[in-house]
């Protein structure tokens, strides 16, 4: 009976140790008497139980390490605080097994000599404009010794970069100083730009001023000459009236009234400004002096 049992238990016993399960995305490294036998594929896989045992197991995931901070040293000889992550993949379980004693310890370590290496090259203020330089340039140097430990180096992150207390306060008068510059430039620019805008409105006004001062005396003299000509015109149709009254009948005996009427009322006229009056000869002989005006009227007539 105890056999029989005992029988039982050791046939479960070989058939555990026969079936192997392997889950998704891992790897098992099978060593037959100690030497290298296959990798197991995920899901159900039979071994020879006793000869065959499961000596290491991957898991086929990215994985995130952090990389600790360390001290290094930029070309312009400051110290800085960095630390990272970086991400890994392994690709070949055979060689992540037997190629290196510990993949993850190994890349983490050479990432931070790398780092080391890259600070070095670039000064301070380039540190954090060229993150993604550093990383690339990590990245390169970590995966190509790393393809005979078979891991994938997906990518690298810089997470901190920290200065000395020191430095960053100089850091800060720095972009204090910039900041101060830019805004005194921008002032500056806004005075010239104001100036340049008031003399232009100074030079408009101007212009606008001496063209209007222009069309002013334009239509002054346009006015002024068309007064002109209206009165010329107008004193032209009045002699021109006169002389076709003069040509009409009775026209000469109205001349003759006419100058008579004006002589003497001029002769009055200046009786009344005057106390000393000279008169001439033929004063008294009205006649006389309108048959003058009326001989030289008659001249113009005949001309």
């Amino acid at each position: 009976m105890y056999s029989l049992i005992a029988i039982i238990a050791l046939i479960v016993v070989v058939v555990m140790m026969t079936i192997k399960v392997v889950p998704q995305q891992t790897a098992y490294i099978i060593e037959r008497l100690g030497k290298y036998n296959g990798v197991l594929q995920p899901g159900i896989n039979f071994i020879m139980p006793f000869f065959d045992r499961v000596a290491y197991k991957h898991s086929l995931k990215e994985q995130a390490y952090d990389i600790h901070e360390q001290i290094c040293i930029t070309k312009d000889n400051v110290q800085v605080r960095v630390d990272g992550v970086i991400f890994l993949q392994v690709v070949d379980p055979q060689k992540a097994s037997y190629g290196i004693n510990d993949y993850v310890f190994a890349v983490t370590q050479l990432a931070q000599t790398t780092m080391r290496s890259e600070i070095g090259k670039i000064d301070l203020d380039k540190t954090f404009v060229e993150r993604m330089i550093i990383n690339t340039a990590v990245v390169a140097a970590i995966d190509e010794a790393a393809i005979g430990w078979g891991v994938k180096v997906l990518r690298y992150e810089i997470k901190n970069i920290t200065p000395p207390a020191s430095v960053l306060q100089a850091m800060e008068k720095q972009m204090q100083a910039e900041r101060e510059k830019r805004s005194v430039i921008l002032e500056s620019e806004g005075k010239k730009q104001f100036a340049i805008n008031m003399a232009e409105g100074e030079k408009q006004r101007v212009v606008l001023e001496s063209e209007a001062q222009k069309l002013q005396q334009i239509n002054e003299a346009e006015g002024e000459a068309s007064a002109i000509r209206a009165v010329a015109e107008a004193t032209a149709d009045s002699i021109k009236m006169v002389a076709e009254a003069i040509q009409s009948k009775g026209g000469s005996e109205a001349v003759q009234l006419k100058v008579a009427e004006n002589y003497i009322a001029q002769f009055g006229k200046l009786a009344k400004e005057t106390n000393t009056l000279i008169l001439p000869s033929n004063m008294a002989d009205v006649s006389s002096v309108i048959a003058t005006a009326m001989n030289v009227i008659n001249q113009q007539k005949a001309k």
